[in-house]
């Protein structure tokens, strides 16, 4: 299973989630979140990294070109952006905020590797109701996961990967480090 800490905004966070056992990490470059940094900084944390580098973007037509100045293996489009606005040829994981609305017939347009799932307020640690996630393929969750209900949600919705922010900081851009080993460990054990 994927295990995705995102939100990253130091070397050292960086570094005790590899630590901790995440598979992948996230780093956000929409200049209105609390967690934005820059490409240049993202490849200075992401250097020499054995995980996934995911850069998570909205609504940015210039994606590729940051995401190659990042050193980012995988663009997780976070906005609003159409079918045919995915760049072809780069892996691509689309996210959709979940609603009691959201339909699930929606991922059938998209072209991408996995489908981010979260809740109607991303970085909120707002979540949604995962029976909306149950049966799909290639789904992320996300939106309100932390140490306690990781478990929960693994076996809930057994899921192809998890990603969590929020709710294992202890400040925003700040992560807490025990929380990020009690999370990963949670999710491990839980498989």
């Amino acid at each position: 299973m994927m295990i995705k800490i995102c939100g990253i905004t130091n070397r050292e966070d960086a570094l005790a989630a590899v630590e901790a056992g995440a598979t992948a990490l996230g780093f956000n470059f929409y200049s209105k979140s609390p967690r934005y940094i820059s490409p240049d900084t993202a490849a200075e944390i992401g250097a020499g990294l054995p995980v996934i580098k995911v850069g998570v973007f909205v609504d940015a037509p210039d994606a590729s070109t940051i995401a190659a100045r990042a050193g980012i293996d995988i663009i997780q489009l976070h906005g609003s952006e159409l079918p045919e606005q995915v760049p072809a040829g780069l892996r691509v994981w689309k996210a959709f905020r979940v609603t009691r609305e959201w339909d699930a017939s929606v991922l059938a347009l998209y072209h991408a590797e996995a489908f981010l799932l979260d809740g109607p307020r991303p970085g909120s640690g707002e979540g949604f109701d995962w029976t909306l996630a149950s049966g799909l393929r290639n789904i992320i969750i996300a939106g309100g996961l932390g140490p306690d209900n990781i478990a929960e949600a693994i076996r809930r919705v057994r899921p192809w990967g998890v990603d969590a922010c929020s709710r294992l900081e202890r400040a925003p851009g700040l992560k807490d480090y025990e929380k990020m080993r009690r999370f990963v460990r949670a999710a491990m054990d839980s498989l």
